[in-house]
């Protein structure tokens, strides 16, 4: 992989050495690359390296990947929004940071001024665009990979106590990166290149059980989840440009009684129709709408988030938010926006 050079290896190996004090951190809402990416280098870094190593994340919404924070591991995990003081105090005392799966310190969100403000050597491991590189002492940062899993598979990979043999990972790196890799791909319906198989393929080669990952990830819902997901379903609006979407209230997460995380997975189920070309997935939250947005080859999920949504991402998998104002209070303002940007876009 191009970007995982000799020689930053070397420099990524030599700060590992010299670390006595590791946070990992990573973006807000953290999905499955997230909680994956982090929970992998966490294992690797405590069970390969002997080093005081925690995973420091803005909020607990670890969706469907919860599974990879088992109780034993959980007082290696900090959430800011439970516990700012401890958060912000790990950091402080650490002697090196490594954010994963985000570009930057902003998408931290509470965690993002202790970050920046951490007297630490900076490491990012990611694979969005525009990477804000000058506030990292390295940078391992490309979009041609699947997920930040398989960018940090390959990276461990390269240093010298793994050699390239991903037997000597951690049972659990392993099994985690995989999970990442899995969720960020849509179980390789979207994003995969041939890096990314061939890590699948030495992973399961070392021992990693795949579908007891795929288990976990799509045959453990509650029944409510499937009946908010048809829910959805019903009330979903196609546009004549091919887009459909769908907006889910905190009204309809309380009545179906859903956890944040719960709803990972959705704005791809529209997808499966032939004439759908974008699919956009909207989840009130405080102050704003978080919106996620995937396409099919030939339209820009992407620019679409940039455009209209604050945001951005990767070309066919992108996310924002759409804020709350004078112009949009309403559920109604929600709708005529959304189908406006659509119009605009497709115009």
């Amino acid at each position: 992989m191009e970007e995982i050079t000799k020689a930053k290896v070397q420099q990524f190996d030599s700060m590992l050495r010299e670390a006595r004090c590791v946070t990992i951190a990573a973006h807000v809402n953290a999905d499955g690359d997230a909680v994956g990416s982090c929970s992998g280098m966490l294992h690797y870094l405590c069970e390969n390296r002997g080093l005081d190593a925690v995973v420091a994340l803005p909020d607990r919404d670890a969706g469907v990947s919860s599974f990879l924070i088992p109780e034993e591991d959980r007082p290696f995990f900090l959430f800011h929004g439970s516990n700012p003081e401890e958060a912000e105090r790990r950091i402080e005392g650490s002697d090196l940071i490594i954010l994963q799966d985000c570009n930057g310190f902003s998408r931290t969100e509470g965690l993002a001024s202790a970050l920046e403000k951490a007297p630490a050597k900076k490491v990012l491991i990611d694979h969005h665009v525009g990477p804000e590189t000058e506030s990292f002492d390295l940078v391992f940062s490309t979009s041609e990979v699947s997920s930040a899993s398989e960018l940090l598979f390959f990276i461990l990979m390269a240093l010298p106590d793994i050699g390239g043999d991903a037997g000597k990972l951690p049972q659990m790196t392993g099994l985690a990166l995989m999970t990442g890799m899995t969720t960020d791909t849509n179980n390789f319906a979207n994003s995969v290149y041939p890096t990314t198989f061939d890590m699948a393929s030495r992973l399961i080669a070392a021992g990693v059980d795949r579908d007891s990952i795929l288990g976990q990830l799509y045959f453990s819902y509650k029944e409510n989840r499937l009946r908010l997901m048809g829910f959805l379903l019903s009330k979903m609006t196609i546009t004549p440009e091919g887009v459909a979407y769908m907006i889910l209230t905190r009204r309809n997460l309380a009545h179906f009684g859903i956890s944040e995380g719960e709803t990972e997975g959705f704005v791809n189920l529209p997808l499966s129709i032939k004439e759908v070309r974008m699919s956009v997935f909207l989840k009130q939250d405080n102050g704003c709408f978080r919106v996620s947005t995937r396409s099919k080859k030939g339209v820009s999920a992407r620019k679409f988030a940039e455009r209209y949504f604050n945001g951005g991402g990767h070309e066919n998998a992108a996310g924002g938010r759409l804020y709350f104002s004078d112009e949009i209070s309403s559920i109604r303002d929600v709708v005529a926006y959304l189908e406006q940007s659509i119009n605009d876009f497709f115009a």
